[in-house]
């Protein structure tokens, strides 16, 4: 049996990746707040009195949950492919990604509060 797969380019793989990013811009609203907060924590963390380097992993991290999202997408779309009907194991598998996409904000929060607190002297 062959597998669905295309000679590798690593144009053709790029145009793959950029068209993804741009159908889940399109479709994806969870994904357009993690966008929205990219950009307005990411201002917001370079616009703070700390170091380059306090400021980098703040930015950073807000990466996580970009990423976190992504998958999460991925992960609803293959569910809506298989089946369409309700199953446990889709809903197990949905509920998995929303649960990677919450603890990477978590993350993401402790990150901030850490580095602030130590950005800042506080600990």
């Amino acid at each position: 049996m062959k597998l669905n797969k295309p000679k590798y380019s690593l144009y053709k793989n790029g145009m793959y990746a950029v068209d993804g990013f741009i159908d889940i811009i399109k479709n994806e609203s969870s994904f357009k707040l993690q966008l929205l907060g990219l950009l307005g924590f990411g201002i917001f963390a370079w616009s703070l009195p700390i170091s380059f380097g306090y400021a980098s992993i703040l930015f950073i991290s807000l990466f996580l949950p970009v990423l976190a999202e992504i998958a999460n997408s991925a992960i609803e779309r293959v569910v809506d492919l298989v089946t369409s009907e309700y199953h446990i194991l889709a809903k197990q598998a949905k509920d998995a990604g929303a649960a990677m996409v919450l603890l990477s904000l978590i993350i993401t929060f402790l990150i901030w509060v850490f580095t602030l607190l130590t950005a800042f002297d506080m600990v």
